[in-house]
């Protein structure tokens, strides 16, 4: 079977959105954005060895190579609308490209994602990503929002992908159960999609956890001109993660570890009582774990609401 052939077979799904005028087939999709909207775009590639193990389940990976792409949109408040996949494959292999079908698509069909377009060609293994969504003109939330006094918060859980991956790299061994408990944070993350939007109006910036919260808050305080609090103590670990390694192991992971794909963002104290009721639908926990200070960009770590130091770096292809 050929690249064309592959693509018709398991790539090329009759779509529904009344917004794409002409899909996967011609030279490029024709896209129709609605009024008083703009275009959010974020693209990503994921290369087999640095981003994914070779071995892991293509199902997973087709579900995870667009979950992570809209989490960039989540972090923006946008909503979701088309994609476009380039696939570069060593060689055929149809029951891999079928299962990653399977993976891609239905995450895809989950969010009303239309995929538009894309390529295949061969070579080491990779996926590159573009997802496209909208947003209300001049609603998007940005990394350069954040604003002294804001409250910092974090949506769901951090370091049980971290956790998972540690185990499947021999770092550590978890038993049968704990490694059940956080594998799926690590395959299968879920995009915070209504939370992003939900925030639009009531946060000042946002992003997605996926390098590490150490070193993406420090992206926000960079945008923003700003410094960050944290409080150790308030950072939200799940019983699995407690129960499995130290608190100072614990902080790492949550701190540095990275693939956690939760919205990290910041609220003013006047918009802090809207805030339950604007993420109460979006089926997601939220903590608040520190404060933005005026000042140079840096991060102060408190325990038991004193000073301690940290060394922490989040992933960084070049480093």
């Amino acid at each position: 079977m050929g690249e064309f052939e592959l693509i018709d077979k398991y790539f090329k799904v009759a779509h529904h959105r009344k917004d794409v005028v002409l899909g996967p087939g011609d030279d490029c999709a024709l896209l129709t954005l609605p009024p008083d909207t703009q275009l959010a775009v974020s693209t990503d590639t994921l290369v087999s060895g640095v981003h994914f193990l070779p071995e892991m389940d293509p199902v997973d990976l087709g579900y995870k190579a667009l979950a992570v792409n809209l989490s960039d949109l989540a972090a923006m408040g946008a909503e979701p609308r088309w994609v476009s996949l380039a696939l570069t494959l060593p060689a055929i292999n149809e029951s891999w490209v079928a299962g990653f079908a399977e993976g891609f698509l239905e995450l895809a069909e989950y969010y009303n994602v239309a995929l538009v377009g894309g390529d295949m060609t061969r070579g080491p293994l990779s996926i590159t990503v573009s997802v496209k969504g909208s947003v209300p003109s001049g609603k998007a939330l940005l990394r350069s929002g954040a604003k002294a006094g804001d409250g910092i918060y974090v949506t769901g859980t951090l370091g049980d992908a971290a956790l998972a991956l540690s185990h499947l790299l021999a770092r550590r061994t978890l038993n049968e159960n704990q490694l059940a408990a956080v594998l799926p944070r690590l395959d299968h993350p879920h995009p915070r999609i209504l939370a992003g939007q939900a925030l639009r109006g009531i946060a000042n910036a946002a992003l997605d956890l996926s390098d590490g919260l150490a070193s993406d808050l420090g992206h926000v305080l960079r945008a923003s001109g700003v410094r960050a609090q944290i409080d150790l103590d308030a950072l939200p670990l799940s019983p699995v993660l407690q129960d499995a390694v130290s608190p100072e192991e614990a902080w790492q992971l949550a701190l540095a570890g990275g693939d956690d794909y939760e919205l990290l963002f910041t609220v003013p104290e006047e918009h802090r009582g809207v805030l339950d009721t604007a993420l109460a639908h979006s089926g997601v926990k939220f903590t608040r774990i520190g404060r933005i200070l005026a000042g140079e960009p840096g991060i102060e770590w408190l325990l038991a609401d004193k000073p301690v130091s940290l060394t922490l770096k989040g992933w960084d292809h070049f480093a």
